[in-house]
């Protein structure tokens, strides 16, 4: 028996071939267990037994329209699009294609294209429903873009936004539309939305270098100016040309670095070079609002510093109108505000951070403007006799000879009765204030913010006439008489 030559044996099996007609059946019932899981609302199923279908018999058009139907309602609409597309390719006159590969370019925000699809089903069918409704939802779309545009130009970012909301009711995919309305979010200081715009489509696409150039930006106006650089070069590598990205990340070094240049120079006590490089900075981008308060608020610093506190309290007041938040920019305010003696003001920004932040430092803040505010609103007995408030006992009563002199009624009864009884006022305002600075005790109440009516000493009691004498009868002094024969006005003074 001769032996078996293994080398010229063929081990593999026989393949048996399907006929055309086979395949076709085979294919059909694929299509059929994929519609059957469609109905059911399982499309990960069905869209695994459209695919067999089309591997089976890769000509048939209606099998690329129902994965394209499929991977709609699983909302991959790029391949969706593409199996549309292949679909209409196989076959021009399959209208569920034509109307497929329209919503699909539609959620895409592609509405151009889609209008095309539309109008194609409308030759087909020209009485089609859908396909009217559809094509009034492009042209929508279109007018949007349009107004969006306009809006934009005009930086009425509130229109964008809207305009937006209302094109993504039909084009839910479109990443464009997205992004626009995320940086018109951050434009308009709603970060959090705009960031959670943006993030939403990194996770479906983290190489979008649009939606990283707004995650950028979101941190760039909140003043987290390194990690937004991050974003900027990471959109930059994405999209080499991404112009606003390039432009965003160029100011944001820039301004970052005229901060710390004007922080540094303040540091060293150079005052002078630290208002000019705030002011500097200021002008790199308006849009900045976070940084730019921050900004106002270090240059009304610096200003207190250099003792132009009145443009202190303008940076001050324009880093509040950035922030309404800026705790800081309301102490610095007014303390300005009291160096100025603005009691009133600085009361109310006391108020207004009190109620933010309730610390005992902030409460005492408060109370002292309170208490500067209601000394503010009585006589000042120091002006009145023309001293300051570190006066000695000598120097008081010296202002006091000098001004009761200078008031005393007798001085002034010549003149017009209007001035003769403005005289007789400040007369007594003198006798006023000397009496009370010139008593430690009344002084200290005095001082102290203590309403001196409230501590039983009624100011309206005393005679100003009677005090004059009384200072002027003593030892070495002299007294003052009047002289009735020599005519009104004229008095004299006698020396003890």
């Amino acid at each position: 028996m001769a032996a078996l030559d293994c080398d010229n044996v063929n081990m593999e099996p026989d393949v048996e071939m399907l006929s055309d007609e086979e395949l076709e059946r085979e294919a059909e019932g694929f299509k059929e267990q994929g519609n059957s899981y469609y109905i059911k609302k399982d499309y990960s199923e069905a869209f695994n037994y459209y695919t067999k279908a089309i591997d089976t018999c890769p000509k048939n058009a209606s099998y690329y329209g129902n994965r394209a139907a499929t991977l709609m309602m699983l909302c991959r609409y790029r391949e969706a699009l593409e199996d549309s597309q292949q679909a209409v390719r196989l076959d021009d006159t399959f209208m569920k294609g034509h109307l497929r590969e329209g919503k699909c370019h539609l959620s895409l925000g592609n509405a151009m294209a889609a209008s095309r699809c539309f109008q194609r089903v409308l030759e087909l069918e020209p009485d089609s429903g859908p396909a009217q409704q559809e094509l009034k939802s492009a042209e929508s779309i279109l007018e949007y873009e349009k107004m969006a545009e306009i809006g934009f130009e005009k930086r009425d970012f509130r229109m964008v936004v809207f305009c937006m909301d209302r094109a993504l009711e039909a084009a839910a995919a479109c990443h464009r539309f997205k992004v626009l309305k995320a940086e018109c979010l951050a434009l308009l200081g709603r970060y959090p939305e705009a960031q959670g715009v943006a993030s939403d489509i990194l996770r479906m696409d983290s190489t979008n270098g649009d939606a990283l150039y707004v995650r950028g930006l979101c941190l760039y106006y909140e003043d987290c100016i390194d990690k937004a650089v991050q974003f900027f070069v990471q959109a930059l590598r994405m999209a080499p040309d991404h112009e606003k990205a390039r432009l965003a990340c160029r100011n944001a070094k820039a301004l970052k670095a005229k901060k710390e240049e004007g922080n540094k120079a303040f540091k060293e006590g150079n005052y002078e070079a630290a208002y000019v490089l705030y002011s500097e900075a200021l002008t790199i981008d308006p849009n900045n609002i976070k940084t730019n308060a921050k900004l106002f608020c270090n240059r009304g610093t610096v200003g207190s510093k250099l003792k132009k506190l009145e443009q202190a309290i303008e940076d001050c007041t324009n880093a509040i109108k950035l922030d309404e938040t800026y705790i800081k920019a309301y102490l610095r305010r007014a303390q300005c505000y009291m160096e100025t003696e603005q009691y009133e003001e600085a009361v109310r920004d006391y108020e207004k951070v009190y109620h933010t932040e309730k610390t005992k430092e902030h409460k005492h803040l408060l109370k002292n403007a309170q208490l500067e505010l209601k000394k503010s609103k009585r006589k000042d007995y120091y002006r009145v006799l023309g001293v300051d408030k570190q006066a000695t006992e000598e120097e008081i009563k010296k202002a006091y000879r000098k001004r009761a002199l200078m008031h005393h009624p007798d001085r002034h009864s010549g003149a017009s009765a209007e001035v003769q009884k403005e005289e007789e006022k400040k007369f007594k305002e003198v006798g006023e204030a000397f009496t009370v600075l010139s008593d430690p005790k009344k002084k200290s109440r005095y001082d102290s913010g203590q309403d001196l009516e409230e501590e039983g000493m009624n100011m309206g009691d005393f005679d100003a006439n009677n005090i004059f004498k009384a200072f002027f009868s003593g030892p070495g002094g002299f007294s003052f008489e009047g002289n009735s024969s020599s005519g009104p006005g004229n008095f004299f003074f006698q020396f003890g």
